[in-house]
């Protein structure tokens, strides 16, 4: 029986991964660790019945003991309990669903304890690609892309020799906003940005499809993981999420993966790669699939997609700034603190501002994190006092 242990269980991929375990009896929770929903935990927690649980706080984790003190389960809190649950004995398996560059850490100390990774946190491969890449091949262990591109590209080349790829077709819906004008995103509201019109998903990574920020971080995690460079990934705009991406090999044969827009179509895959199993869902009909259509994504429209090419271009540490100042920026935006322009335009404040540090630690990766963070705090006060005396 494969054992596994899930860094953000509550969250829109760990509740699907328990999913695919509840459907399947060959599958056991060893370890699972979530934030603050502790309501939602202890629900898994009592399905699971893992050994042990992590969450962030400590007044959350003595709340949880009380309420879990009739099982048998050891909990811990902030970073220490996440890599308590990624090292686990005896897991094989650690699923990094967990939302931040928080989720590095902890896919470190998961390899370097043998384990193979389930990677659904994209942060991990954008900022330390060049840590953790090279890490995986000396721990020896595996890198299983959850997210459905990088699922779909991971399954066209199985099989096939790396060597011989030429290009990447990444896949885009284009969010909600696909086809509007410059001048319609203005006045975007954070109900209009949450409507995306294929996925159901998490809020922050909703409103980064609807930025295509979301499409410039799996561009950046793709060239780690697949050993390219931006230039050979090309963004292609598949509005119905038919295809999940697609890639080219040097002879011009085109290979793509289509499936309905399901989650657990990959997590499964990857929790049980290299086996497909049945998975019960909806099925694509080609009888009644009258076309599939493609566009370019406007980068004018959409300048988080163009930042990210700038970003990946310059390499070292820019791509980690540009990953935190868009974290920090859509957290803003999700409180109504600033507009849905201002996202693009903190995220490139911040790369003009930043020296690029070409090889950057572990350490480094976070100390610009926290700089790229105190460098928005003081944009977005100094934004607020224009807004009140405008007003």
């Amino acid at each position: 029986m494969k054992k596994i242990a899930i860094l953000g269980s509550t969250g829109s991929i760990g509740t699907q991964t328990l999913e695919v375990v509840r459907a399947n009896g060959d599958l056991e929770i060893t370890a699972l660790a979530a934030g603050t929903n502790i309501d939602l935990l202890e629900s898994q927690i009592r399905e699971f019945h893992p050994s042990l649980a992590a969450v962030w706080t400590e007044e959350k984790a003595e709340e949880l003991r009380k309420r879990t003190g009739d099982l048998e389960l050891r909990i811990v809190t902030g970073m220490e309990g996440l890599l308590e649950v990624a090292e686990q004995p005896g897991t094989g398996l650690l699923v990094t669903a967990i939302v931040g560059m928080i989720g590095i850490r902890p896919t470190i100390a998961a390899m370097k304890a043998g384990k193979d990774i389930a990677l659904a946190n994209k942060e991990t491969l954008v900022t330390a690609g060049h840590i953790i890449m090279p890490l995986a091949e000396e721990c020896g262990v595996r890198i299983l892309p959850v997210d459905s591109e990088h699922s779909a590209i991971f399954q066209c080349l199985h099989g096939e020799n790396r060597s011989e790829l030429h290009k990447i077709l990444l896949t885009a819906s284009g969010g909600p906003f696909r086809g509007r004008k410059k001048e319609e995103m203005k006045n975007v509201r954070v109900e209009d940005a949450l409507k995306h019109p294929n996925w159901s998903m998490g809020r922050k990574i909703t409103i980064d499809s609807a930025t295509l920020v979301n499409k410039g971080l799996e561009m950046m995690e793709a060239r780690w993981l697949f050993g390219v460079e931006a230039k050979d990934i090309q963004i292609v705009v598949q509005p119905k999420s038919i295809i999940h991406s697609m890639v080219e090999f040097v002879d011009g044969a085109v290979l793509a993966q289509l499936g309905t827009p399901d989650m657990k179509l990959p997590i499964q895959y990857a929790l049980y790669y290299p086996e497909r199993r049945y998975l019960p869902g909806e099925r694509l009909d080609f009888g009644t699939l009258s076309q599939i259509t493609f566009e370019q994504p406007d980068m004018d429209v959409f300048p988080g997609l163009r930042l990210a090419f700038e970003a990946a271009a310059a390499g070292g540490s820019l791509p980690t700034v540009y990953n935190a100042a868009n974290e920090r920026a859509v957290a803003l935006f999700l409180d109504r603190r600033i507009g849905f322009t201002d996202i693009p335009r903190l995220i490139e404040d911040c790369m003009k501002a930043h020296k690029v540090i070409g090889y950057p630690s572990v350490e480094e990766i976070l100390q610009v994190e926290a700089e790229v963070y105190e460098r928005i705090g003081r944009a977005e006060a100094e934004l607020q006092i224009r807004k009140q005396v405008d007003y």
